[in-house]
């Protein structure tokens, strides 16, 4: 029996299609479009819709994710786990007017989400910017505006546990 290799396509009598992920000496990993991430035998009845040449654990499953998960991250709006400084676990943010008008009292961490949402965005934006097909100096102009924005949320840094989830702007020249 031929052993089918990462990426192969099949169809299985029960799980419908699928694409092979991983293989080891027993089994196939395969995501199937409506029953995701299986594991079956090698001689299972399935019929072969596209072959790739393959040997036995090439590619982990756990490599696939990792490599999916960064392609996601890259290029979508969903959003990498950003911890809040401790200091400001359970705190609020209370806004008070200067009139005699309600103050407004906010979890730390929803604003702290909501700024994490900009910062994400923008970087998306900015990944957007790179790969579109505008002239070079649009492309910079673009970058520019996005740095000064960075530059002009750099007040909330004091919320990251993290440095290397800080806002950077423009450095000082």
């Amino acid at each position: 029996m031929k052993i089918l290799g990462i990426g192969s396509r099949i169809k299985h009598v029960e799980l419908g299609l699928g694409v092979i992920t991983n293989v080891t000496n027993k089994h196939y990993w395969v995501t199937f479009i409506e029953n995701g991430i299986e594991t079956i035998d090698l001689d299972s009845d399935f019929k072969v819709i596209e072959a790739i040449d393959g040997e036995v654990d090439t590619v982990s499953f756990y490599e696939v994710e990792k490599t999916l998960k960064s392609l996601l991250m890259r290029w979508s709006d969903i959003t990498p786990n950003v911890a809040i400084a401790d200091k400001w676990k359970g705190g609020k943010l209370i806004m008070e007017p200067s009139t005699q008008t309600q103050s407004k009292e906010v979890p730390i961490e929803t604003f702290f989400h909501k700024i994490v949402m900009v910062r994400d965005r923008l970087r998306v934006m900015e990944q957007k910017i790179n790969a579109s097909n505008l002239e070079e100096t649009e492309k910079i102009e673009l970058q520019q505006y996005i740095t000064r924005i960075y530059g002009s949320l750099t007040t909330f840094n004091v919320l990251f546990k993290s440095t290397n989830d800080y806002f950077v702007g423009e450095k000082s020249k």
